[in-house]
C-alpha cells in the first residue's frame, strides 16, 4: 500500500492488504485478521477522516504499515481494531471473546484515557503517556502499533487545522519519535521526524528539500561511483558483502542545520555507504580497506560494535573524503546487526527471532519500567514526558570512568548525569569533577571519548545542592536528586516550599488574611494528594511538585473564591476613599489604610497604595521590590491607586535599622546614649556575632519622618566602631 491512499477506494487497499496477508500467515491467522477487518468495517461505517475517506481507511493503513514491518497476527488484528473501543460501541469484553485476551490487552494499550478530572492537557497527554508504556512494559507490541497508527496520522496530517497540526507534530517529535529511536525502529522514526519537522518548521524543511534535490543528479551519480568502486573492493575480501546506498534524512540535516549552527557544506555525512557483511571480523577488515581507499577526517569514527547504543544498534562508523573532495559517511555492520538497525524490536517478529526466549526481550524493556519507576518516585506524572524527551534523544554520549568502564548518557548530559548514571551514592556524595585531568565546572558537557573522574566526599550529611536541578539534564539524576531532598532534609523542604509559595503569591498579586491562607493552602494540599500542608510544603521543597506548572490552577481557584469580593472592595473604594494614620486615598474618606511591613514608608517617601481584601488600602514605597515597575503590565491594575501623606497629621512611625559594628564593649551603650540624647525611642533590639569580628544588630526606633530618620542615621554612623547603619522593612 502506498503512502497517498486518497484515489484508492477502501475496497482495492483491503484486496491489495489481503494479498500481501497471505504470503505471511496463515489460514486460521488470516480468518482472524479477516473477521478483525469487517468487525472494524461495520463499527467505523459512519464514520469519516478529516481528509473525507471513509474511517476505516485509517486502521487498515496501519495493519499495512505492521505488516511491512513483519508484526504478528495478533497485532494485526488489534491494529485493525484499535480505535473501536475509543470512537464505537464495541468493548474490550467483545474483542476477548471474539479475538482473545492478548489482541484484547493490545487494544487497551493504545486506547486513550478518558477525561482526567481537573487535569490540564498537559497532564492528560503525561497520563495517556504512561498508560502506554505500562501497557509496553507488559507487551512491546503495543507501543509498535502506536508508533503505526502516529505515522499513518502524520502522513495525513494536511487535512487537520493549523494549530492542531503543530500540536501532533510537536508531539510527535519529543515522544514518539525518540520511542521509535529507542526501540531500534529506524525507518519509522526518520520518517516521524521527516513529517514533524514539515509541519513544525515548513520554511527550513522546504530549504533542505531544495537543496537536496539540487544536489540531484550529480549527487546521484556520485553516491553510484562511489558504491560501485567500493564494491569492486571489498568483493575481493568479501564474496557475499551488500553494498547499499543512501543521502542523510532531511530531519538529520534540520538538526545539524538549525540546531547545531551548520551550514549544508559543513554536514560531512549528507551522503552514507553501507557495507553488510557477515562477521564481525569482516567489519573491521571492510574498515581497514575503507581506509585505504580513502583519507578519513579525524575526529569522525565511532565504532559501535564494542560499544552498543541503548537500542542495541551496532555498526562501525566512519567519515572519509576522495578525490572529489566529498566527505561521505560509511557504516559497517553484520547482517544481524543490520536487522536490529532497520527493525529494532520488530525484528524478533520480523525474523522470527522472539521465540529464542524472553530473557533477551525482558532486557531490552528494562529502561521502560526504569522510565516508569522514576516518574513514580518523582510523584508527577509529566516526568515522564520530560524524561522521553530529555533522555531518549537521538544521540548517545559515550563516557570513560578511570577504570576504563563505558558510561552512555544523552548527548548534552553534564559530569552531574555521569556521576548519578555510575551510581545513585556517587551523584550525592559528588563534590566536582575532572574530564581528561582537568577539574572542570558542574555544568560541563561530556563529550565521547572524554575520561571523566567523580570526585566525592565522605562528610557525614555532605549531599546535591537544589541548583543541581537546574543543571541536570536528565531526568533519572533530577529524580534521584529530589529523593535525597525528599528523604533527607525534611524540615528545610518545608521551609523552602513555603517560601517558594509566598514568592510566588507575592509575583501573582495574591493577597489573602491568615485565616483565607491557612484555608487556602489546606485546599491545595488535598488537590494535590498530601496528607497535610508541611507535607505540601516539603513536597515542594524537594521538587516532588512544580509550583509553577501548579499556578494556572491556583490562580483559577483564587480568581473563583476571592476574586468578585475584591472587585467588589476596589468598587466601594473608588466610590467612598478616606484618609488616615498620617496618609490620603485620592478623593475618598473612611478607608482602613496599613504600612506596610515589606518596605515601611515613612512621611517623605514617596508612596503607592494597593487595595487588598480584609486589609483596605495598604501603603508602599515606589522603589518597593513588591510595586511593579510598569503597572500597565500587570493583572487589574486598577488596585493600584494614588496616595499622599497628609501634612496636617501629627503621628509618629516606626522604622526598622540593621547596623554592622565592631564587636567591643560599650557599643550597645554608646548607642543608646545617642539616641536618648536625640529623644529617639527604642521599640525593640537584637544582636547576634558575624564573622571576622563584627556584631549585626537589628532595631526599631521611633521617627516623626523621612528626614528625621535620615539625621538619627548620620549620627550614628559617627559613633566609633559603627560600619554601617541601614534603613530595613519590618
Amino acid at each position: 500500500m502506498d503512502k497517498r491512499q486518497n484515489d484508492v477506494t477502501p475496497e482495492e487497499l483491503y484486496s491489495q492488504f489481503i494479498t500481501e496477508c497471505e504470503k505471511s500467515y496463515s489460514a486460521e491467522e488470516l480468518a482472524k485478521i479477516k473477521l478483525a477487518y469487517n468487525n472494524a468495517l461495520k463499527a467505523h461505517s459512519a464514520q469519516f477522516r478529516y481528509s473525507g475517506q471513509p474511517y476505516i481507511v485509517h486502521p487498515l493503513a496501519v495493519a499495512d504499515i505492521l505488516l511491512k514491518l513483519g508484526m504478528d497476527a495478533e497485532s494485526i488484528e488489534a491494529a485493525l481494531l484499535h480505535d473501536t473501543v475509543e470512537d464505537t460501541d464495541i468493548t474490550l469484553d467483545d474483542i476477548k471473546k471474539d479475538f482473545g485476551a492478548d489482541v484484547a490487552n493490545l487494544v487497551d494499550g493504545v486506547t486513550k484515557l478518558g477525561k482526567i478530572p481537573l487535569s490540564t492537557k498537559e497532564e492528560q497527554q503525561a497520563e495517556n503517556v504512561r498508560k502506554m508504556l505500562l501497557a509496553m512494559s507488559e507487551d512491546i507490541r503495543v507501543i509498535i502499533i502506536k508508533l503505526a497508527d502516529r505515522l499513518h496520522n502524520m502522513r495525513t496530517l494536511d487535512y487537520m487545522y493549523p494549530q492542531k497540526r503543530r500540536d501532533k507534530a510537536l508531539e510527535t517529535l519529543e515522544i514518539y519519535a525518540p520511542l521509535a529511536h529507542r526501540l531500534g525502529i529506524r525507518n519509522v522514526k526518520e520518517e516521524l521526524e521527516d513529517l514533524a519537522i514539515r509541519f513544525l518548521d515548513p520554511i527550513a524543511y522546504e530549504d533542505i528539500s531544495r537543496k537536496i534535490a539540487e544536489m540531484g543528479k550529480s549527487g546521484s551519480e556520485f553516491l553510484e561511483q562511489t558504491r560501485q568502486k567500493i564494491e569492486q573492493r571489498v568483493s575481493k575480501i568479501v564474496s557475499d558483502a551488500r553494498i547499499d546506498a543512501r543521502i542523510k534524512s532531511t530531519h538529520g540535516i534540520y538538526r545539524k542545520m538549525y540546531m547545531q549552527n551548520k551550514s549544508f557544506n559543513e554536514i560531512y555525512d549528507i551522503y552514507a555507504i553501507r557495507i553488510i557483511v557477515g562477521t564481525v571480523g569482516e567489519c573491521y577488515n571492510c574498515l581497514g580497506l575503507i581506509h585505504d581507499m580513502y583519507k578519513p577526517l579525524p575526529g569522525r569514527f565511532k565504532d559501535y560494535i564494542s560499544t552498543p547504543k541503548k537500542n542495541m544498534y551496532q555498526s562501525l562508523h566512519t567519515t572519509v573524503i576522495g578525490k572529489e573532495g566529498i566527505p561521505f559517511e560509511v557504516q559497517i555492520r553484520t547482517r544481524e546487526m543490520h536487522r536490529t538497525a532497520e527493525y529494532g524490536v520488530a525484528a524478533h517478529w520480523k525474523y522470527k527471532l522472539g521465540i529464542n526466549g524472553k530473557t533477551n526481550m525482558e532486557e531490552r524493556l528494562a529502561w521502560v519500567r526504569q522510565l516508569l519507576e522514576e516518574q513514580q518516585e518523582a510523584g508527577d506524572v509529566r516526568e515522564l514526558v520530560s524524561a522521553i524527551k530529555s533522555d531518549l534523544v537521538p544521540d548517545d554520549t559515550f563516557v570513560f570512568t578511570p577504570k576504563g568502564d563505558v558510561i552512555t548518557i544523552p548527548y548534552g548530559a553534564t559530569v552531574i548525569d555521569f556521576a548519578y548514571a555510575i551510581h545513585t551514592a556517587v551523584g550525592n556524595k559528588m563534590i566536582g569533577a575532572k574530564v581528561d585531568g582537568r577539574i572542570v565546572p558542574l555544568d560541563y558537557q561530556v563529550k565521547t571519548g572524554q575520561i571523566v573522574e567523580i570526585l566525592t566526599s565522605s562528610q557525614q550529611g555532605k549531599g546535591p545542592s537544589r541548583d543541581w536541578l537546574n543543571i541536570a539534564k536528565t531526568s533519572s539524576a533530577r529524580t534521584k536528586i529530589r529523593s535525597w531532598f525528599k528523604n533527607e532534609r525534611r524540615d528545610e523542604n518545608i521551609v523552602e516550599g513555603k517560601a517558594e509559595i509566598d514568592r510566588e503569591f507575592r509575583k501573582n498579586f495574591i493577597r489573602l488574611t491568615d485565616e483565607e491562607y491557612t484555608k487556602f493552602i489546606e485546599n491545595l494540599a488535598r488537590h494535590q494528594h498530601c496528607a497535610s500542608v508541611d507535607d505540601f510544603y516539603a513536597t515542594i521543597g524537594y521538587g516532588g511538585i512544580s509550583l509553577i506548572r501548579l499556578m494556572p490552577y491556583i490562580k483559577d481557584e483564587y480568581n473563583k473564591n476571592y476574586k468578585k469580593q475584591e472587585a467588589q472592595l476596589v468598587k466601594q473604594t473608588r466610590k467612598t476613599g478616606v484618609s488616615n494614620d498620617g496618609v490620603t486615598v485620592k478623593g475618598v474618606d473612611n478607608v482602613l489604610v496599613k504600612l506596610s511591613k515589606c518596605c515601611n514608608p515613612l512621611p517623605g517617601d514617596d508612596i503607592i497604595g494597593f487595595i487588598t481584601r480584609g486589609h483596605g488600602v495598604s501603603v508602599h514605597k515606589r522603589d518597593c521590590q513588591n510595586v511593579p515597575k510598569n503597572l500597565a503590565d500587570v493583572p487589574e491594575p486598577e488596585r493600584w491607586i494614588e496616595v499622599s501623606w497628609n501634612a496636617s497629621a501629627k503621628q509618629e512611625f516606626r522604622a526598622a535599622l540593621q547596623i554592622t559594628g565592631l564587636s567591643r564593649i560599650g557599643l550597645m551603650a554608646d548607642l543608646s546614649m545617642q539616641l536618648a540624647a536625640m529623644r529617639v525611642n527604642i521599640n525593640d533590639i537584637s544582636t547576634r556575632e558575624i564573622k571576622d569580628g563584627r556584631s549585626l544588630l537589628n532595631m526599631s526606633i521611633t521617627v516623626q519622618n523621612l528626614e528625621h530618620l535620615n539625621s538619627v542615621i548620620q549620627r550614628l554612623e559617627k559613633i566609633d566602631g559603627i560600619l554601617s547603619v541601614e534603613r530595613q522593612g519590618f
